[in-house]
């Protein structure tokens, strides 16, 4: 059944901030963005070592976010009914064996098999501290807290970049996954250490009566659910529109340094961290719903100069990358808000609720890069059309489907 926040449940004092939660989570979400950015200035150079061509190279991305949105699937469901430790102690043991198997890959289908199953326990970390946070929070909370989170998880974007071409002049390759190793070991020991067991008798009660597939229908069957997790979806697929056009068009068509290149790619990782800590002062003015209301229709507006600067004469970097840096800092203001509005929806099934998020998030994400990589004309034009179907379906999806018509008022 759905519950219902109160309309002044914004304007209460927010509790003091659990910041050892907030990192130990946030550590957690961040094992994803961590495997993915860190090793991408690597790729020429494992193609070297490795024998592998380019397309074997960028097929252990694919292989990495394709373990990252089927692996969600089944962590949602079984932290509902075995608790939210053993998953997440499990996803972090076996993101840390990977991580030593990249490391030690001697050919390419070695090392796009272990990304694979790298991916398969990476993703349990974002999965089930979602769920943790709506265990602990009530809606309101749960948006501020997201938020906060990513003010952890954010910094992944930021410093992997720099961190990973680094390790790669100082050590090598395989030393970004041992690196990632390390980074699993530390954060796996604290959360065997600090994390305590979140779910509730009502969460275990109800996945108990119920299996992973009955669960996945009862929820697919709330229409407001539904809408946030499209709209949630959508809007983050501009996020990885952007982060697959970015390396061309930076570097390519403007003509941007290999060696500046991380630090406009940091950013805009920036804006969007900022866009979250600005996201938690107005929750404390506002609800969730009300400032999804107006952060989408921003988007959009800001998703339409792009898309006009891009097909008239103004798409020079002096346009488009300030534009950019605006469109992925609303983000900040979309994601946290549309997660807390979605497991607001049945917090009984907190868990399969933020995987099903999760994949489906990975899913359009994937779909929006795969079109403006087929599109691809060596112009903003692609990456800018792409951005814009996707913020017009996030927009229609959240006021038709998810938002109640007095948070659009």
């Amino acid at each position: 059944m759905a519950t219902v926040t109160s309309a002044n449940e914004s304007s209460a004092a927010p509790p003091s901030t659990p910041w050892g939660l907030v990192i130990l989570l946030g550590s957690l979400t961040a094992m994803g963005p961590l495997a993915i950015d860190m090793y991408l200035s690597s790729l020429p150079a494992i193609g070297r070592s490795l024998h592998a061509s380019p397309a074997q190279t960028q097929g252990t991305v694919a292989a990495f976010l394709a373990g990252m949105g089927i692996g969600q699937v089944f962590y949602g469901p079984a932290s509902d009914r075995s608790g939210r430790r053993a998953p997440i102690l499990l996803g972090v043991a076996i993101f840390t064996v990977a991580s030593a198997g990249c490391a030690l890959a001697t050919t390419p289908e070695w090392l796009l098999v272990a990304r694979f199953i790298q991916a398969l326990g990476a993703c349990a970390g974002g999965v089930v501290s979602r769920a943790v946070v709506r265990d602990r929070f009530g809606h309101t909370e749960t948006a501020r807290m997201l938020s906060l989170m990513m003010l952890i998880m954010g910094l992944a974007p930021i410093l992997a970049p720099l961190l990973g071409s680094a390790l790669l002049t100082f050590g090598g390759w395989r030393l970004n996954f041992w690196f990632m190793t390390a980074f699993g070991v530390a954060v796996g020991l604290a959360a065997l250490l600090r994390m305590q067991e979140s779910r509730s008798a009502a969460t275990t009660l109800q996945a108990s009566q119920e299996n992973p597939f009955q669960s996945y229908l009862a929820i697919l069957r709330e229409r407001r659910l539904i809408g946030y997790a499209l709209s949630g979806a959508l809007n983050g697929a501009t996020l990885f529109t952007y982060l697959s056009s970015s390396p061309d068009l930076l570097m390519g068509t403007y003509g941007v340094s290999v060696g500046l290149f991380p630090w406009l790619f940091g950013l805009n990782a920036v804006g969007i961290i900022g866009g979250n800590q600005v996201n938690r002062f107005v929750l404390r003015h506002f609800t969730p719903d009300q400032v999804l209301a107006r952060s989408s229709l921003v988007a959009l507006g800001v998703g339409v100069l792009i898309a006009i600067a891009a097909f008239t004469g103004l798409s020079g970097p002096w346009t488009i990358l300030p534009l950019l840096f605006l469109l992925l800092s609303s983000y900040g203001f979309v994601q946290g808000n549309t997660m807390a509005g979605a497991l607001n929806v049945d917090p009984l099934r907190a868990g399969a609720i933020s995987a099903l998020m999760g994949s489906v998030s990975f899913g359009a994400g994937a779909l929006a890069s795969l079109l403006a990589g087929v599109l691809h004309d060596g112009t903003p034009r692609p990456m800018a059309a792409v951005m814009l179907i996707a913020l017009i379906g996030s927009a229609l999806c959240l006021h038709g489907l998810a938002l109640p018509k007095r948070a659009q008022a």
